[in-house]
């Protein structure tokens, strides 16, 4: 359990990202792809981009030995290149501490290359440039339009959560669980942790690439930054020899890429099933995939049930030819 602990100069300084930030948007996807207990809707995903990736990212994994990642790589801007900056511009001594919290206990030799970055040598800081920058144009390159329009209708949502609702349902509505109460943030996530915010304020981050409990970076000096999963941590999908059409299909099924075709305008189980000429059992099995993974909605009207897209629905399709 997390609870971050706010005093009255901290509820001023709460502030929900306004624009994706691409370097940790890559941190949760390499996160995603390194997690062995992926439902087989990612393994296409994974086993795709494993087999795209330059050599130039290999020395991420050295850099997060275990899959545990240092501090310093947890940056927040919103632009590739002022990200890399950042993570170069980042305390020697942090840089140290952190390189050898992430390596005590670990059985692998420490690699030449990681000895010369806790040195501070100019090369070693290249490699890190060099495989965060190709490691972003293969995983999110071809993506990042959607990532953009996807925060977009995140903020969006957010917002007007805050407006109508104040800010304790918006805190609600963006971990689901959680609570504010008392000058506290509350919400399931590890390690059971005390963060006393302390002024420094608290920044608020969607993340696509991302569907198990939020991130929390809590760095000396910096706003303690929250990035929470948004909908199901869909794969994002990259364009195919079959076009994108084909690359979406692939991932979440033809038959529910019909149904969110189809659902352009709302119809009920029956009106789907006699469209798509299947059973209305296999249309409920498909939507309530589909309504699981927030991109449809369903509502009771008498004994029937209609669905219509969803706002991620609408924007996944869209983008890919809907």
């Amino acid at each position: 359990m997390i609870r971050i602990h706010f005093t009255a100069a901290d509820f001023a300084r709460i502030r929900f990202a306004p624009r994706p930030a691409p370097l940790q948007e890559l941190n949760a996807a390499l996160m995603r792809m390194v997690r062995p207990d992926e439902a087989l809707l990612f393994g296409r995903w994974r086993q795709g981009l494993l087999r795209t990736l330059p050599a130039a990212v290999d020395p991420l994994g050295d850099l997060v030995p275990g899959g545990r990642p240092p501090m310093f790589i947890d940056v927040f801007d919103d632009s590739l290149i002022q990200g890399l900056d950042t993570v170069r511009a980042t305390r020697p001594e942090m840089v140290r501490a952190e390189i050898e919290r992430v390596y005590t206990g670990h059985p692998a030799p420490v690699p030449h290359w990681i000895r010369d970055l806790h040195r501070g040598d100019a090369d070693a800081w290249q490699v890190v440039r060099r495989a965060q920058h190709a490691a972003f144009e293969t995983l999110l390159g071809p993506v990042w339009s959607l990532v953009q329009d996807l925060h977009h209708t995140e903020f969006t949502r957010h917002a007007l959560t805050m407006a109508e609702h104040g800010l304790g349902a918006a805190l609600a509505e963006l971990v689901p669980g959680s609570r504010l109460r008392d000058g506290v943030w509350e919400f399931a996530a590890p390690p059971d942790e005390d963060i006393e915010l302390g002024g420094r304020g608290l920044l608020l981050l969607p993340t696509f690439h991302w569907s198990a409990h939020p991130l929390v970076s809590n760095l000396p000096e910096r706003p303690v930054a929250v990035t929470c999963p948004a909908g199901p941590g869909l794969p994002l999908a990259l364009a195919g020899p079959g076009g994108t059409e084909d690359a979406l299909a692939a991932v979440i099924g033809r038959t529910r890429l019909d149904i969110l075709h189809l659902l352009a305008a709302g119809h009920t189980t029956g009106d789907l099933a006699r469209r798509l000429r299947v059973a209305n059992a296999t249309v409920s099995a498909h939507t309530a995939a589909l309504r699981g993974a927030g991109l449809i909605t369903t509502t009771r009207a008498g004994r029937s049930v209609r669905h219509e897209r969803s706002a991620l629905g609408a924007l996944l399709v869209g983008r890919h030819g809907g």
